[in-house]
């Protein structure tokens, strides 16, 4: 056992043992803190319980009252007021609120009523699609509902999971659920599938011999993990930790102080708001003070103030991103991703690093036998055919190959179901019986031939199975294991030819060398041996007939080379991490084509301390392109530490280590088929299809959008910053104030919207994927987005103020009329605008938004729109509007237009300048 000092000497660090908590308010001893490296023996006498008998009721209501329940702690629900509230802690929010108040307090009713509408429409959209609990640690309570069978005062008695308490002895077999962390006293043919917690395919076979106390979870055999389950054979244990103090319990604290940052696009929303909002009261001030200077009347300026406010606020923005971002939600559905969270749609298209689990992701997690290797020959194994080269073989014209097959089947305790029944058993067996059924080899059959008359279980000492069978008069001995151990057992071996020869020590070597090899590719490797015997309850292992070795892989999913290869040329970095072997890893890796050179390959044991990691070793880190056996904690590190380099990250995983990283991802995307429930709820999107192909489709998917929102929003920003030049510059200038606050919002509200709304359900280009991930640190709205945004805002002002000294110095039309004029000259253009919003590498008559049915749809209604507001009394009376005569429309519609070919002609001087220097090029 380590010695004392060993134990004491470990720290909560990145690749170290985390230090225990209180186990459940019994002191706290080098033997509890480590019970993996403690003697049963030893362990039970800490524990202060007996292995025949268990605890008392008494000790056992004792430390019920101590430490509490069997239970994990879920982290409370996002109430519904507190969504509510949230909806109001926006900026721009704030400044539209004080508008409404400001019109208010100035008896301004109507302009009061319409800000405020805007504030409870926005509300309800942003309260609606943020209704998501948050539930990661509701999935982790099935486990507390489980029955327990366990011991009480000498008695076996069945409890409810949340009873159990450390100290209980625990009775387990094939089929149960582990619902707390034990150490084992006992154990026969025992195996648990721990693949939710540690990320390996390959059934843990147990034992109760005590391990190093560094050992990481996937090398403690002595134990059993809370959330697991036993796949064969049977056990007995004493429980050590329980609830939270369980590895489960400290994954769940994991996935709690896990804290998904702010996606993308909501920084940069924020970014653009602050942006917005400082413009917006600097103009408001800065005219109000020179209008006031100018002797202007203080009522008009409150009033022109209110416009400018409510001008410069794009009051759709957030209406049209949700609406483009839930359109984007239901498209990924159709391609089999499901999004929880909306702004996870546009983090997808900038993600620039992919952090994937192998197993259940990459893999099928299904363990498959590839290859038998007989002493003439390696035969490939599919789920079809036996194959040597292009060669189909029959397995029952090679006598040794017959062999390996017939003692797949007769040494295995898994059955294969039928129609709708599930297979049962060992995975690992299970692969067995699949690869011996494409040699027409059923286990049924076999044994209604030959019968079984006795099994010598597993012992994880000898690595030996056996089980022996009636032949004729003959019985015999079949047996499978470690390569090792069965070579050590052998003394002979068959040739293909049905003869038998001398298994020597240098025979041994070579054989030991293509275990070697096949392990080497990735492969777990079965050896498997023959012999007849005479006595059968006196049968043993010693003078066994070597017949070959069957090596087993968890095969990479079909698809996930093609994906990973888009991935590649999108220039987005594929990472795998997971709890498997390096070996094993680095094999999948090879594979599915994760780098274009020898995959880089760190195991978690290898990851120094954070607080002292060099230079060269950070960059060592940031160049891997595997990390293997890892921790939950190293994969919140390892996704922390990227992050903090400026990536975006998405992160893969179906179990449930990997939902602390699922959290802590900029986007969370777990496995909907083989996904556990708590990896599902921790993430930000589910795979239905558990392709990894639909993340690359989600991709584009984001990426489409992305370019969608900066259109909408440079449609938008244009819009109203020629709302508050138009303003502006009339108060300065002396001119009437050319629009109404009311006039303002119905603009913004209605007619801006639907083409905005219009722009964002462009299909997007083809070659999205062969470009390079945006930079996450640009803004929505660069420089030269801007620039577009203040000359498209200055061709529609100069068309907006032209009409209106038009229509009051030359057509001499009263100031409501006039004011009429330039408000649909404005509405016009703005609505024209849209068209502006193409490529300028695109067609001047066909391209991406002409094509958009959507566009025109917007565009009509926006006009049927407006109609109705000059023509529908009611609603003419609230904007003051006026119905214009035949002149004044054909002023409206000539100055409206003057926009569109401005924009078009700068278009066109783009394309052409773009050409020239593509030609240079």
């Amino acid at each position: 056992m380590p010695d004392e000092n060993r134990l004491s000497a470990k720290n909560d660090v990145v690749g170290g043992t985390v230090k225990p908590d209180d186990l459940g308010g019994i002191a706290l001893k080098s033997g509890l803190a480590y019970p993996h490296a403690t003697s049963a023996t030893d362990l039970i006498a800490l524990l202060e319980t007996s292995g025949t008998t268990g605890l008392s009721e008494a000790q056992a209501a004792a430390r019920l009252a101590g430490h509490g329940p069997n239970i994990l702690k879920f982290r409370e629900r996002t109430s519904g007021l507190r969504l509510l509230i949230h909806q109001f802690e926006s900026p721009v929010v704030l400044l539209l609120a004080g508008a409404a108040a400001i019109a208010f307090a100035f008896g301004e009713w109507k302009e009061g009523i319409a800000i405020g509408l805007v504030l409870v429409i926005n509300s309800l959209i942003g309260f609606v699609t943020e209704w998501r609990a948050a539930r990661s640690m509701e999935a982790l309570r099935v486990l507390g509902s489980l029955a327990t069978r366990l011991k009480r005062d000498g008695r076996a008695m069945m409890l409810p999971a949340t009873k159990i308490v450390p100290g209980d002895i625990v009775l387990l077999e094939g089929g149960d659920v582990v619902t707390a962390d034990i150490r084992l006293i006992e154990a026969s043919n025992l195996s648990a599938d721990e693949s939710a917690l540690t990320g390996e395919s390959v059934g843990v076979d147990k034992a109760v011999t005590a391990v190093d106390a560094d050992s990481a979870i996937g090398d403690r055999p002595c134990m059993l993990f809370k959330g697991t389950s036993i796949t064969r054979g049977s056990g007995i244990g004493v429980v050590v930790a329980t609830g939270m103090q369980s590895e489960l319990g400290r994954i769940s604290k994991l996935v709690e102080q896990a804290m998904p940052e702010h996606s993308p696009l909501e920084r940069q929303l924020q970014r653009l708001s602050g942006q917005l909002i400082t413009f917006t009261l600097g103009i408001v001030v800065l005219l109000g003070v020179l209008g006031v200077l100018k002797g202007g009347d203080v009522f008009l300026m409150i009033e022109a103030s209110i416009a400018l406010a409510v001008a410069a606020i794009p009051e759709g923005l957030p209406v049209v991103a949700t609406m483009a971002l839930a359109r984007g939600m239901w498209r990924m559905a159709r391609q089999n991703a499901l999004i929880e969270r909306l702004s996870a749609v546009e983090t997808l298209g900038a993600t620039t690093v992919i952090f994937t689990d192998k197993t259940g992701t990459l893999t099928e997690n299904k363990m498959t036998v590839r290859e038998i290797g007989c002493p003439g020959a390696v035969y490939a194994v599919s789920d079809r055919a036996i194959t040597l080269g292009d060669e189909t073989i029959d397995a029952a014209q090679v006598p040794c190959l017959d062999k390996i097959l017939t003692a797949s089947v007769l040494c295995n305790n898994a059955e294969l179901g039928e129609g709708d029944t599930r297979n049962t058993g060992d995975p690992l067996e299970q692969a067995l019986l699949l690869a011996a059924s494409a040699a027409a080899k059923v286990k049924s059959d076999y044994m209604r031939h030959f019968p079984k008359l006795r099994e010598i279980a597993f012992d994880s000492t000898t690595k030996l199975m056996a089980t022996i069978h009636q032949a004729g008069d003959q019985p015999v001995m079949w047996v499978k294991g470690a390569p090792e151990a069965v070579l050590d057992a052998c003394t002979e071996i068959i040739n293909d030819d049905e003869t038998v020869s001398d298994l020597s020590g240098d025979l041994k070597d070579i054989w030991q060398v293509r275990t070697n090899e096949m392990a080497a590719r990735g492969m777990r490797v079965l050896a498997v041996a023959t012999k007849g015997v005479d006595n059968v309850e006196a049968a043993d292992y010693a003078g066994l007939t070597f017949l070959g070795l069957i090596g087993l892989v968890d095969p990479p999913r079909s698809d996930v080379p093609g994906a990973i290869a888009k991935c590649r040329s999108a220039g987005i970095r594929v990472i795998m991490m997971t709890g498997d072997h390096a070996v094993t890893a680095k094999n999948i890796a090879t594979a599915v084509g994760l780098a274009d050179h020898d995959p880089a390959v760190i195991e978690g044991r290898c990851l120094p301390q954070v607080t002292q990691m060099s230079d060269n070793e950070l960059n060592a880190i940031r160049s891997a392109d595997v990390f293997a056996r890892v921790s939950p904690e190293q994969k919140l590190y390892l996704i922390s530490l990227c992050q903090k380099d400026g990536e975006i990250v998405a992160m893969t995983g179906d179990g449930v280590n990997d939902a602390p990283a699922l959290r802590q991802a900029d986007i969370g995307i777990a496995m909907g088929l083989r996904g556990t429930q708590v990896a599902r709820e921790a993430a930000d999107m589910v795979l239905r299809d558990d392709a990894f192909g639909s993340i690359v489709a989600a991709i584009r998917e984001g990426r489409v959008i992305f370019r969608n929102i900066q259109k909408f929003v440079t449609y938008l920003l244009s819009c109203n910053l020629s709302e508050v030049l138009v303003v502006g510059i009339a108060i300065l200038s002396g001119l009437p104030l050319p629009l109404l606050p009311l006039q303002i919002l119905f603009l913004n509200l209605v007619t801006d919207v639907f083409p905005a709304f219009a722009l964002g359900t462009s299909e997007g280009s083809d070659k999205i994927l062969q470009r390079p991930p945006r930079d996450p640190g640009k803004p929505i709205v660069t420089r030269a987005i801007w620039l577009a945004i203040v000359l498209h805002s200055l061709s529609i002002t100069a068309a907006t103020l032209g009409a209106l000294v038009v229509a009051m110095k030359i057509l001499d039309l009263p100031v409501q009329e006039a004011v009429t004029v330039s408000f649909l000259t404005l509405a016009f253009a703005q609505l024209w605008h849209v068209f502006n919003m193409r490529d300028p590498r695109s067609g001047l008559i066909l391209n991406e938004v002409t094509r958009n049915k959507f566009v025109w749809g917007g565009v009509v209604l926006s006009l049927g729109l407006l109609f109705m507001a000059l023509f529908i009394p009611v609603a003419s009376e609230a904007l003051e509007l006026h119905l214009p005569d035949a002149t004044s429309w054909g002023l409206i519609l000539g100055m409206s237009l003057v926009p569109l070919i401005f924009g078009q002609t700068g278009l066109i001087a783009s394309a052409i300048r773009h050409r020239g220097a593509s030609r240079q090029v």
